[in-house]
């Protein structure tokens, strides 16, 4: 067997293939963290619920409960009694005018008058009963009267003026009576009868809150 000698030189002088190097070993992974949902990050602040703004104070408004309140019965003594002294002076007059004047017919016309006196006398007290006010959330409603009822509302915003005044009878009794004064003469209210503690509480609350809608107006 022939042997090529150049062939032989080539397979010696072809270099050996180097042996890959060892891999570097490498770090094991740290195990992650269990994940908490409900945890907040050090990083994050909370930030605070805002304040609620603190507001005006507001006068008390009423509620309509659908009550009407009426007057004190003590009114009734006031009302006789007033209408008393006018019989007796409307007589008086009529009196004297038939006696110096001679009319005769003037008797009759004092009779008369004394006769309707006495009758609206005895209304009084229905007449008394009839008297009324309810507080709404909006207006303050006033009624009276037997046969020609009448009512009026007047707007809290409205009111101008919350008088109270006394007459000497209704002084002795401890009662007072409330006028309510608008824009509009035809609306003014006088609520007569009350309770002098009642009265001067009505009204001072009446003034705030007229004093808080008319802001808002």
């Amino acid at each position: 067997m022939h042997v090529d000698p150049a062939r032989d030189d080539a397979d010696d002088a072809a270099p050996a293939t180097p042996e890959p190097a060892p891999a570097a070993p490498v770090a094991p992974e740290a195990p992650a963290e269990p994940f908490e949902p409900d945890a907040v990050p050090e990083a994050s602040a909370v930030l605070p619920e805002p304040a609620a703004p603190e507001l005006d104070p507001v006068a008390p408004a009423f509620d309509d409960d659908g009550q009407w309140h009426r007057v004190s019965p003590k009114f009734i003594v006031v009302e006789v009694v007033g209408s008393l002294v006018a019989l007796v002076v409307t007589v008086a007059v009529i009196a004297l005018v038939a006696y110096f004047a001679e009319w005769r017919w003037a008797w009759w016309v004092g009779g008369a008058v004394a006769v309707v006196s006495i009758v609206s006398i005895a209304f009084e007290p229905r007449r008394v009963r009839s008297i009324g006010y309810r507080l709404r959330r909006d207006d303050l409603v006033f009624r009276r009267g037997i046969m020609f009822q009448r009512q009026v509302a007047v707007p809290y915003g409205r009111m101008q003026l919350v008088d109270l005044t006394r007459s000497p009878v209704a002084r002795w009794l401890g009662l007072a009576e409330l006028k309510f004064v608008t824009a509009a003469a035809a609306t003014a209210v006088v609520v007569p009868g009350l309770p002098l503690e009642e009265a001067e509480a009505l009204r001072d609350e009446l003034v705030a809150l007229a004093e808080t809608r008319r802001a808002g107006l």
